[in-house]
Formats: C-alpha cells, structure tokens, sequence
C-alpha cells in the first residue's frame, strides 16, 4: 500500500493539466544532469499508470534502485512544486507578492537597502489595495527593520508614519481574525450537529454566535471585514432555519462581490461560496424562478478566463448541487437520473479529491432523486454508502435520513421482513446520537405497525399520519425533517395512488401560480 508521501506525489502528477505538464518538461530539461533524468523518467511512468505499483517502477526504470526511490519521489514532489509556482505565478496574485517580497529580502542581504525599499512600498500599497493585510503587515515589518539600519534624514517623520501603518493593520487583521474565526467556528458547529433540533439547540447556537460576534460599525469595515460577517450571519440563520434572513445575507455577501467586481478574479472561491448559499436559499424558500437566474450567473463563471483547478472543483460541485435542487423543486425525478449517473461517474473517478462530507451529502441527493422518480432500489445502493461509512463523525443529521429513506425504500420494494429488523437498528441509531425528533418517532413507529396493518387499513393509517406530520410542519423544531425527506409528498402518492413526482409537480404548479398572482396583485 502507498505511503502517504507516495499518494500525494500521484495525486499531484494527477491533477496538472496537458499544459502544466509540458512546462514541467521544459522547466526540468534546462539541464541534463543524471538525477534530473532519473526523475524526470519517474514522472513519466507514474504519470501513464492508472494505479500505483512500485515494483513495476523498478522494472520499468532501471537505472534507479529501490534504496534511492524514496529520495527521488521527494526530489520530484519539490520540483513539481517548482515549477507549478513559476507558471502560475502571474494568475495568483498572492504568488507573486510573495516572490517580490523574496527580491527585496536578496536584495537586503546584498545590503542594496534603498532598492528593498522600494520594491516593499510598491508591493505594501499593492496588498493593501487587495485588502491583503497579513501580507501587508509582513511587509511593513520588514521595512521598519531595514530602516532602522539605512539612516536618512527624513527618519524621524518615517518612524511615527511606519509606527502608525502598523498600529492600523495591525487592527485590520486582528478584526478581520476575529470575523473569520467566528465563520469558520459556526461552519465547524453545523458540520457537527448540521439544523438547530430544539429550543436548548437555539440558545446554545445563539448564545455562541453573540458571545463570539466582535464590536462594529459597519460603515468602518473594508471588503473582508463585511464578507466574513456576511458569512457569519449567513451559517447562524441556515443553522437556525431562519431561512428569510439566511437569505437576506447570501445576498448580501454576492452583492458585495458585485459591488466590487475586481474580487471577483481576485477571490473567486469565496464568491462562489456566496453563490452557492444564495442558490441553497432561494431552494429552501422554494423561489424557483430567482433560483434559476442564480443558476445562470454560476453557469457563465464556466467561461470564466481564470479558472483553475481548485475553482473548477468547486464550480462543478455547486453547479450539481444546484442543478439537482431544481429538480426537486420541479419534481423532475425522473429527468434528473442521467445527472445523478453524471455526478456518480465523477465522484467514483474522483479528479477534484472531494471529501468525505461533500460525497456523502451527494449520495444522499441522489439516492433522493432515484427515490423520487421511483426506484427504491437505487436509492438503497447509494444510502447504504452513507449507512455503511466507516467513519460517521459528520453530518449526523444526513446519516439519521438516510437510515429513515432507506427504511421507506425497503417498505416500496416490499421488504418487511428487513424493514421489521431495520426499525429497531434505526430507532438505536437515531436515540444513540441524540437526535430522535416528534417526525422520526411518528415515521418509525408507522413503519414498525406495518407488519400488524391490514391492507385495508392501511390508506386510513396513512391519512392519519400525514394528519399528525403535516401538524409538525409549522413547529420550528420539527420541520428539519421535511428539509431532508419530502414525506409527506410520498404520503399523498400513496394516499392517492399516483408516483411521488406527480405529486411534487403539481404542488411546485401552484406553488408558482400563487407566486405569480401576487407579483401581478403587487
């Protein structure tokens, strides 16, 4: 089995581009010295193998010993690294500045004082313009060491002037810190325990958003300082379901990138991120029509000049995130499968390196979508994926559905005898993770009666509990379920005999009738 190393050296060579790997070549061959032509023809094998094997790297070169292959995959990983920076370093701002703060440090060691200097005050005033202030901050400290050993006359005004820009970023990036932390802290709680489930869940997540929200005044914030609020507000209101204002600040968090166009190439990602959010929003208010103009404007960052490998990623993962919403809303099931085959074909060829909790939110999406255009059978290999990951500490909300929809599955495909087993496993599972609610314990204890249900009774047994489920619809503690699994569309096809997507078609037909009436109405 490869060694860690080993797997990000492949995983490196696997992911350049036909371009990055041409100027690798060029970039390598600038000498011919017998190492380099040694890992340079490691490159190349590695590069044409579909799976990793050592022994056919030997044999394959051999020129290199085994005792030495070690050191020459290490020599190889840095000079990939190498030479992916040289090209790159004109499309990545942050690269650059980096490698210009490199000159004027070369140059400081020569003792050219005067030329450091100037290359730090253009750099200086680039960063901050980019709102780069860690970087800026880095910078300005190197200048006030090289100016407290080059004397000028002027030194006395240029320490109180250096002393005040760094009393001011210093500032800038504490706060920025502080807004950031506060994003990445309620990201970090909602990949734990995913909605709020009760009202000890509100104050505790409330009581945790206010205690680390920092002091301000909006109009002093600069760029960063308003994204990571905006982000902030965004994760607090998504995980307290207060889906009016998760919306309100998705939009204001897009809006700022619009309001400054230039961010928009200088930090993609995060806009993309905005994006996604206003998507997930308008999905979750079911805004079918604003969902699909966001859609568009994700759809046109495709073409975007810019776009690197880590941005694709990202692209492709909200473009399908997105694109499958839609069907939701539509209740297009059926037309959404060749998407799902899409999704799963890429998740199995895995080029983009998605984590764990990307792909397991992915099965569970398309599980739904099979669900939903009527075959329980796909949803069960896809959910079983999930039930049966080695590692569940994540997303527990998304693991408790998922052993729900698979229970529903079973019980399609008439499976009593495993549905029967199941209950009790689930019951385990969901009382296990503390996260038993008034809609699980209705939909469990149904399934469990099923065996007892006479056919005959079965129509009435469902129209009660639709009854009591569609009463949990209006509890804010209670609707997490329905954000998950529409059951109450699956109970009305039973009810009526129909597929579950001619359902949820015909509620999303009236739905954007009633949307239309009171535009016109207004």
């Amino acid at each position: 089995m490869p060694k860690p190393q080993t797997d990000y050296l492949v995983q490196l060579i696997k992911s350049m581009t036909k371009s990055e790997k041409r100027f690798f070549k060029v970039f390598v061959n600038r000498n011919n010295a017998s190492e380099d032509t040694l890992f340079i023809q490691l490159f190349d094998v590695i590069d044409r193998m579909k799976m990793y094997d050592e022994e056919s790297i030997l044999t394959k070169i051999p020129g290199i010993k085994k005792a030495q292959l070690s050191n020459l995959k290490a020599h190889l990983y840095k000079q990939l690294l190498v030479s992916l920076r040289l090209l790159h370093r004109n499309q990545l701002a942050d690269i650059d500045m980096r490698e210009r703060l490199d000159y004027a440090r070369v140059l400081y060691s020569k003792g050219l004082y005067r030329q450091s200097l100037e290359i730090l005050d253009k750099l200086k005033k680039k960063a901050e313009v980019r709102n780069q202030y860690t970087i800026a901050l880095e910078i300005l400290e190197f200048e006030k060491l090289i100016e407290s050993q080059y004397i000028t006359r002027s030194m006395a005004d240029r320490a109180e002037e250096l002393t005040r820009e760094a009393i001011d970023l210093a500032v800038k990036v504490k706060r920025a810190h502080e807004f950031s932390n506060l994003s990445l802290l309620l990201y970090g709680l909602y990949l734990k325990v995913g909605y709020v489930r009760n009202e000890k869940d509100y104050h505790f997540v409330k009581q945790f958003f206010e205690s680390h929200l920092p002091s301000y005044q909006l109009s002093n914030l600069d760029f960063f300082e308003k994204l990571y609020l905006y982000q902030s507000y965004v994760w607090y209101y998504y995980m307290t379901q207060e889906f009016t204002m998760y919306f309100r600040y998705a939009q204001k968090w897009v809006d700022l990138f619009h309001d400054y166009p230039e961010m928009i190439d200088i930090d993609m990602p995060l806009y993309l991120k905005g994006l996604h959010n206003l998507l997930n929003a308008h999905f979750l208010t079911g805004q079918h029509h604003r969902l699909m103009d966001a859609l568009r404007e994700m759809e046109d960052l495709l073409h975007h000049k810019n776009l690197d490998k880590n941005m694709e990623s990202l692209l492709t993962q909200f473009l399908f995130t997105h694109q499958i919403s839609k069907h939701y809303l539509e209740g297009s099931f059926t037309e959404g499968i060749e998407l799902a085959k899409r999704l799963a074909s890429l998740i199995d060829e895995n080029p983009y390196n998605w984590d764990s909790h990307r792909v397991m939110v992915f099965y569970y999406r398309i599980a739904c979508l099979y669900f939903g255009s009527g075959n329980p059978s796909m949803a069960i290999t896809y959910l079983n994926r999930i039930i049966n990951e080695i590692t569940p500490d994540f997303r527990e909300d998304i693991q408790g559905f998922a052993r729900i929809l698979n229970l529903i599955s079973h019980f399609e495909l008439g499976n009593d005898q495993l549905v029967e087993y199941q209950v009790k496993s689930v019951y385990r599972f969901l009382s296990k993770m503390e996260d038993l609610n008034k809609v699980q314990v209705a939909i469990i204890k149904f399934i469990r009666n099923l065996t007892r249900i006479l056919p005959a009774e079965l129509k009435q047994e469902m129209i009660r509990l639709r009854e009591k489920l569609i009463k949990l619809e209006h509890d804010p503690y209670e609707r997490r379920p329905f954000l998950y699994l529409d059951i109450i569309s699956w109970l009305d096809s039973k009810i009526e005999g129909v597929p579950v997507q001619e359902v949820i078609q015909r509620k999303f037909r009236l739905k954007q009738k009633m949307i239309a009436e009171r535009s016109v109405s207004s």
